[in-house]
């Protein structure tokens, strides 16, 4: 039976803290992989540099110097985690049969990657890395997080619970993925569509040990407004659902003015007028914001503007 050429692909976004302990323990993963002959000796560790502004390019440098287990990629400029990850996979693409994509700071558990390659041998294309529990998060980043997928979920969105962008695609699934051509990208969203047979492999995620989180609230926020104005038009249809009850309400409203104005008991009134200015105003500001946002995202993608540039490859 032929061997399997993997190639994990993990992006790096400052991250000269972390580096050396990730590709210690990678290169003991992958040794361990290829003597076992769970995959082939070609098989290789990818670092996508997202334009990091620290020393992270220099240590892939000298990483892969030492040891050509370790690949690397260096975009021109900083074009954000999806669209660094989205490089590594179709660089790895060219040259790989499977492709595991994980995070630079390996808080997804290294020991997914075997119960991952077993799917595969089952024959699933895809297998995504899910979390088991959310024991060691506070409770304010695992309330978040959970609303964050209902979320998707009430919104129409198809994603899998609990699962970031730790996953295994075979070559078929990304040639799959590369005909999706859209700028806006949200690769939990897009990557259940493509279809093949898919499985789930669980693990305990680890804390970070060195560095600082790429992702805080503000970011966590940007992400799920993406994720949600990308795949689905619930909120514009919400927004013409509260169209239709603000104008109904209105013509209550109307009537009910012109019958106190008849039998003459109209008062003042002035804390409920300023109360629905307010109302009425905020509403109309978020629809236009989330107008807005949807416009944004035409704007984008119209333009076709390449996601990414690839300044250089250390590949041999």
């Amino acid at each position: 039976m032929k061997k399997s050429i993997l190639y994990l692909v993990i992006p790096c976004y400052n991250e000269e803290a972390m580096l050396g302990i990730t590709t210690e323990q990678l290169k003991i993963k992958m040794t361990n992989l290829i003597k076992s002959g769970r995959i082939d000796k070609k098989s290789k560790v990818l670092y996508v540099n997202d334009g990091s502004k620290d020393k992270t390019w220099e240590i892939i440098e000298k990483t892969h110097e030492e040891d050509h287990l370790f690949a690397g990629v260096k975009l021109s400029r900083n074009r954000g985690h999806q669209n660094a990850l989205l490089a590594g996979l179709m660089t790895a693409k060219k040259y790989a049969d499977i492709t595991i994509s994980m995070d630079a700071d390996l808080q997804d558990d290294i020991d997914v990657i075997d119960k991952m390659l077993d799917e595969y041998d089952n024959g699933c294309e895809i297998v995504y890395g899910v979390r088991s529990s959310r024991k060691k998060d506070t409770w304010f980043k695992r309330f978040t997080a959970e609303s964050f997928y209902k979320l998707m979920h009430l919104m129409g969105v198809e994603v899998v619970f609990n699962h970031a962008d730790c996953r295994l695609m075979s070559k078929k699934a990304l040639d799959g993925l590369e005909q999706f051509e859209e700028v806006n990208l949200f690769l939990r969203g897009i990557v259940p569509q493509i279809g093949y047979k898919t499985g789930v492999a669980y693990y305990e995620r680890n804390e970070r040990v060195a560095g600082e989180s790429k992702y805080p609230l503000k970011k966590m926020l940007k992400f799920a407004i993406d994720g949600i104005t990308s795949f689905s038009i619930k909120p514009l249809s919400m927004i013409a659902s509260l169209g239709f009850l603000m104008v109904f309400v209105s013509l209550i409203m109307l009537v009910y003015a012109l019958i106190v104005k008849i039998i003459g008991n109209a008062v003042s009134g002035w804390t409920f007028i300023i109360c629905s200015i307010w109302l009425v105003s905020g509403i109309q500001l978020l629809s236009l914001g989330i107008i807005g946002e949807y416009i944004g995202k035409i704007y984008n993608e119209v333009k076709h503007r390449p996601r990414y540039i690839i300044e250089e490859e250390l590949i041999k």
